[in-house]
């Protein structure tokens, strides 16, 4: 509902005369075609501050509501990727006429910033249940004397993408589902390599050139992963995975 023009002085002495002469809430409210609340809010003023002009205000008058802050927030949280534009559109349906500004400097207030997400990798539910089996099966014991040395080909994009993204999150809360970007190993022009690694840190790390065949990565097994064996540390009965 669209906010009202404040009423006249004159209505306000009104108002403020009629309660003096005993007239209660409701009956002023019906004669004068005044709101009850606002009934209530003039003579409150007049009896705290002896007047009933309008007295001097901090600044600009708030145009974001409460209840607008609480459905915007909620917004936020439903769809942390949304855009000013989309919420100040939102607004426009409930009758609340605000710039873009407004509505980061709001969020801002609350907490909530526009932030680059976090990129991981786009993993199925099955992806991440096989993963965190095998950290659970192969993760170091003292028990066994084993340490694992793990090795890994990935593939890296030399160029991003080109659109920027951006979402709303409160501090803390990077790594969180919704704030991250899935992201695909192709596009761009790339890169592979290979590289060893083990709980004290990382091993060698061989850029890739060409194609990979068994030949060229049996060489590189052979020269690199005793080299990173001892560079590691990694005392007998090391496993290689």
């Amino acid at each position: 509902m669209p906010r009202r023009k404040e009423l006249s002085e004159d209505l306000r002495s009104r108002i403020v005369d009629l309660h003096e002469a005993g007239k209660g809430y409701k009956s002023i409210s019906k004669s004068l075609d005044v709101h009850v609340s606002t009934v209530r809010q003039i003579v409150y003023k007049w009896r705290k501050f002896s007047t009933v002009t309008t007295l001097p205000r901090h600044g600009r008058p708030v145009k974001m509501t409460a209840r607008a802050q609480r459905r915007m927030l909620l917004e936020v949280k439903k769809n942390p990727r949304v855009s000013a534009k989309d919420l100040q559109k939102d607004l426009a349906h409930a009758n609340i006429f605000v710039d873009t500004s407004t509505i980061r400097k709001t969020l801002n207030k609350s907490g909530v910033h526009g932030r680059t997400p976090r990129r991981k990798p786009l993993l199925s539910k099955k992806n991440i249940a096989a993963r965190l089996k095998f950290a659970k099966e192969h993760i170091f014991h003292s028990s066994t004397g084993k340490i694992y040395c793990g090795q890994m080909k990935p593939k890296y994009e030399l160029f991003g993408k080109n659109t920027q993204h951006y979402v709303w999150r409160k501090k803390g809360t990077a790594h969180q589902h919704q704030n991250l970007i899935p992201t695909v190993k192709h596009g761009g022009g790339s890169i592979m390599v290979w590289g060893c690694f083990a709980a004290s840190g990382p091993g060698r790390i061989v850029v890739i050139d060409g194609k990979m065949n068994p030949t060229f990565y049996q060489d590189i097994l052979q020269e690199n992963v005793r080299p990173s064996v001892r560079q590691l540390k990694l005392r007998r009965g090391w496993v290689m995975q």
